[in-house]
């Protein structure tokens, strides 16, 4: 009995660095596409808890969930029990994220900025939070080179079309992205401009400021919800329905966290809306 004993003493006693060199163990992420980095870095059995943005892969949804990542609990986050708290810029509220770092849990806060460089930036803090520096290297030079070629493809782009990016249409009122979003971002990306310029983030239009946006297309996020303006006719708006692209019945959807993610699929998606908004060229 004694040599037993004895024999579990240094089991655990030489598990216990091994583990602790391993990086963390139990992993709450918050933000779908720090979610898709540890998938694509192969560390998903870290993972005890996601957030509600974290949609993908669809493995991803057994995790459970904290809650959407602008409006989290404190309580919810740390009861998981989590060893490291990754955390995408812009989660909140202030006074949430507050207490959550006053706990003693890690909490590696990742930049969020809508374009190669962000991504690939994202992709090397989630590497070295988890002690996957050389994995995180290795992805970031495939999504490098394909990010690359969506760039590429964009500048080649003679005449690039006017896109407007509804948020939401609730009430008949549109909430459009601005400058400095996720949409217009992926919009530049894509190889086409964005029809509102003249204000950052998201903002409701006036039907005047609709016309004079003056789209060529209308690009949606299918999300579901009431929220979802893909569930909203259109035509039924006279502003939208007045301008090139409500004439020429011009609308895209894509899936929300595809399009806005800005993670390791963003090249598809990039790809994807280039494939549509350009359909028509020769």
């Amino acid at each position: 009995m004694k040599t037993t004993i004895l024999a579990l003493v240094a089991t655990l006693a030489l598990s216990a660095p091994a583990l602790a060199q391993d990086g963390p163990q139990r992993i709450v992420a918050i933000g779908g596409s720090l979610t898709e980095i540890v998938y694509a870095l192969g560390q998903e059995d870290r993972l005890i808890s996601r957030d509600t943005t974290s949609v993908f892969p669809p493995e991803a949804l057994a995790l459970p969930d904290v809650g959407y990542m602008r409006a989290l609990s404190p309580e919810g986050v740390l009861s998981a029990d989590p060893d490291l708290i990754l955390v995408l810029e812009g989660a909140g509220p202030p006074e949430a994220m507050e207490v959550i770092r006053s706990a003693s849990v890690p909490v590696v806060t990742v930049p969020e900025s809508f374009d190669r460089d962000g991504v690939l930036a994202k992709v090397e803090a989630v590497g070295k939070a988890l002690g996957e520096e050389e994995a995180a290297a290795e992805l970031a030079t495939r999504i490098d080179a394909d990010l690359r070629v969506a760039e590429d493809a964009a500048s080649g782009v003679d005449d690039p079309a006017r896109v407007l990016f509804i948020l939401s249409m609730e009430g008949g009122r549109v909430m459009a992205s601005g400058t400095g979003t996720a949409a217009d971002g992926m919009i530049r990306l894509a190889g086409g401009e964005n029809a509102i310029t003249d204000y950052a983030g998201y903002k409701q239009l006036t039907d005047e400021a609709i016309v004079t946006a003056s789209p060529d297309v209308i690009l949606l996020m299918d999300r579901g919800g009431n929220l979802d303006p893909a569930t909203v006719d259109l035509s039924a708006q006279p502003a939208l329905a007045a301008t090139p692209a409500g004439e020429a019945g011009r609308v895209i959807r894509m899936d929300g966290a595809f399009l806005l993610g800005f993670g390791p699929r963003t090249a598809a998606a990039a790809k994807e809306l280039a494939a549509a908004l350009y359909a028509d060229a020769d």
